[in-house]
């Protein structure tokens, strides 16, 4: 069996291991089940990460859920810059979820493995990765530390990409951040190897 990214990871996961406090409901009612089954049925194929907490609260999860499928199934991002940045996200707010879930996808997607495993261990990108990347990494730890970007940043993302492609790379951030956060709290597992 291989191991589990976040078991082998330079830097700890807070939630690795520990025991998840905000699960699923123990039994559905109605409107739970209709949700669960609606997730199960779609391009999910199942209730795991976000929707298990979610899943105590049906509108919600259906209003998240739509938020992601766009985002994923209908966006326009270029699918490594998708992927890199789920992952620069999932890295810098240290979700176990979101980075295993994504890391692999990241890699099918074409990010290089020295990209990766540098994001892993907090190290700079390697020098040579592709600019929309590496631009993508300065966007993501901008929003998480600074909450905002910088002027130059900003300048140099609309230079790189056009103002809708921007909006949808931030939203991307803030969605997948958004979850991270939900899940650190509550503790969901990473997905199995």
């Amino acid at each position: 069996m291989k191991p589990v990214p976040s078991m082998t990871s330079p830097r700890v996961f807070p939630e690795a291991g520990q025991p998840e406090r905000l699960g699923p409901p123990a039994t559905l009612d109605a409107a739970q089940q209709e949700a669960a089954d609606e997730l199960i049925n779609g391009p999910r194929r199942g209730v795991y990460g976000p929707f298990r907490p979610l899943l105590h609260r049906p509108p919600l999860l259906r209003a998240v859920a739509k938020v992601g499928e766009t985002l994923r199934y209908e966006g326009t991002l270029d699918v490594a810059l998708r992927e890199w940045t789920i992952c620069v996200i999932a890295r810098e707010l240290s979700n176990v979820f979101e980075w295993n879930m994504h890391l692999p996808l990241a890699t099918a997607a074409g990010v290089p493995a020295q990209a990766l495993a540098a994001l892993d261990a907090g190290e700079p990108s390697p020098p040579d990765l592709r600019a929309d990347l590496a631009l993508a990494r300065t966007v993501g730890s901008e929003l998480v530390s600074q909450h905002r970007l910088s002027d130059e940043t900003w300048v140099e993302a609309v230079r790189m990409w056009s103002e809708p492609t921007v909006v949808e790379l931030l939203t991307l951030a803030g969605y997948f951040a958004m979850v991270c956060w939900l899940m650190n709290v509550a503790r969901t597992p990473g997905p199995t190897a």
